[in-house]
């Protein structure tokens, strides 16, 4: 097996476990078992760090549920072959070359040399982010639900707000409600400790390393590091100023102005594929809706928590445009030249996404009666991998389900990577064809 059919592999059998014990009486709070199709979905949007769901969190799923759900978010977020790598690293096995291949694949990084101490790093920040932010969060759950609950809901909100994954358990409040509770909506410490998870799960652990390298001294960073973090804040702050003017007198309408700024911010975070929402998304006017969906696709940054077609993606797409109308011959950054081969394989991931979109969305709509808009939103939500809806999931029959189940899995082992693993492996044999041209455009 290849190292992408082994990645693909292992997030299939994580899938397949996941959907067998939550399907158990146990896994749910009445005790009856769980039809096969939910809980292939649920664990499905858990493993893909998703946050579709079907069945609200909290109310259907017991404590035993809600623990499966949280492993399967956990090692979904970071990686099977990543989280494997962390234990072997617990017993002092040292890694082979394929190993460390395939870890350098698992991990999106350039380099095969130090990935004993990536997957360390990776470790060791994961926990640092992850217990930081339940120590916040603490602060707001313990003092409304008491101690231990209160703390068991800030630990899960800590992980999934890291891994992208936006499962919430505030069903308790109102079913299929995330943040948009009052209480929640507004409270300064959720919404800035969920946006700094948010943010540094899904910025990459590429870039981790070249900050604990390199500290503020930006010029030394890698390329990779510099497009992602560049590409991050430019759409993070654009995305924020059009969703505030967007939805002044629509979702943010009623709001104080510093209510609007906060609410515009945190709508701009979340569709890195992270899946929370603090408004009613169904109220978003159709621009915000069409700019959320763009947001969506795009996602983070490669070898993150992160799905979508990723920031680096983006860049290297728009750059190629910018070259591409400027007619020069290459397309450089940051005084650096982009590989040919890079430029391709950034378009072929936006072919595959956006065919895999097309299709699933003529699929749903041929069985459903909601309008192609809603139905776009469900299914970018679901191949970026970022849990955000307009409602209409829990409602939908078995065949969108499935539809949305591959879009997800996609949209996790990345839309590249599936085609690879798909594709007939033969040997290629070097041909010099004529070169012709043709009308395109």
């Amino acid at each position: 097996m290849t190292y992408t059919q082994m990645i693909v592999l292992s997030f299939f059998c994580l899938i397949l476990t996941g959907a067998i014990l939550l399907c158990l009486p146990i896994s749910s709070k009445t005790g009856e078992w769980t039809p096969f199709i939910d809980a292939l979905f649920t664990s499905t949007s858990a493993s893909c760090v998703t946050g579709l769901v079907v069945l609200d969190t909290y109310r259907h799923w017991s404590l035993f549920g809600q623990v499966v759900l949280l492993l399967l978010i956990q090692i979904g977020g970071l990686g099977v072959m990543t989280f494997i790598a962390m234990f072997s690293l617990f017993l002092r096995r040292r890694f082979s070359l394929g190993q460390r291949r395939l870890l350098m694949q698992a991990a999106g990084s350039l380099e095969i040399s130090g990935m004993a101490r990536l997957i360390r790093r990776i470790f060791m920040g994961t926990i640092a982010a992850e217990s930081c932010g339940a120590l916040l969060l603490s602060f707001v759950f313990c003092p409304k639900m008491g101690f231990l609950p209160g703390l068991w809901n800030a630990v899960f909100h800590s992980v999934s707000a890291f891994c992208n994954a936006g499962f919430d358990l505030m069903g308790r409040y109102s079913e299929f409600s995330s943040f948009t509770g009052k209480w929640l909506a507004f409270n300064p410490i959720l919404n800035f400790t969920v946006m700094a998870l948010i943010v540094t799960g899904g910025i990459g652990f590429i870039v981790w390393r070249d900050v604990t390298r390199h500290k503020a001294h930006f010029g030394e960073y890698d390329l990779h590091s510099k497009i992602a973090i560049v590409t991050t804040l430019w759409l993070l702050i654009s995305g924020a100023v059009l969703l505030f003017i967007f939805e002044y007198n629509h979702a943010f309408k009623g709001m104080t102005l510093g209510q609007k700024i906060l609410a515009s911010m945190f709508q701009s975070v979340t569709p890195r594929t992270a899946g929370f929402n603090t408004i009613d998304l169904t109220k978003l006017s159709e621009p915000g809706k069409l700019l959320t969906t763009m947001l969506m696709l795009i996602g983070g940054s490669p070898g993150s928590t992160a799905g979508g077609i990723k920031t680096t993606t983006f860049a290297v797409l728009l750059l190629s445009t910018l070259a591409s109308a400027k007619r020069y011959s290459h397309v450089t950054v940051f005084k650096r030249r982009l590989d040919d081969k890079t430029i391709i394989q950034a378009r072929s991931i936006l072919t595959v996404y956006v065919a895999c979109v097309f299709i699933a969305v003529l699929v749903i709509c041929s069985v459903e009666p909601y309008p192609v808009m809603d139905v776009l939103f469900e299914a970018v939500s679901a191949i970026g991998t970022v849990g955000l809806t307009l409602g209409i999931t829990p409602a939908l029959t078995s065949i969108s389900k499935i539809a949305l189940i591959m879009l997800m899995f996609t949209g996790r082992v990345g839309g590249l990577s599936l085609m690879l693993v798909l594709a007939e492996r033969r040997i290629n044999i070097p041909r010099n064809r004529p070169v012709v041209q043709i009308l395109i455009g």
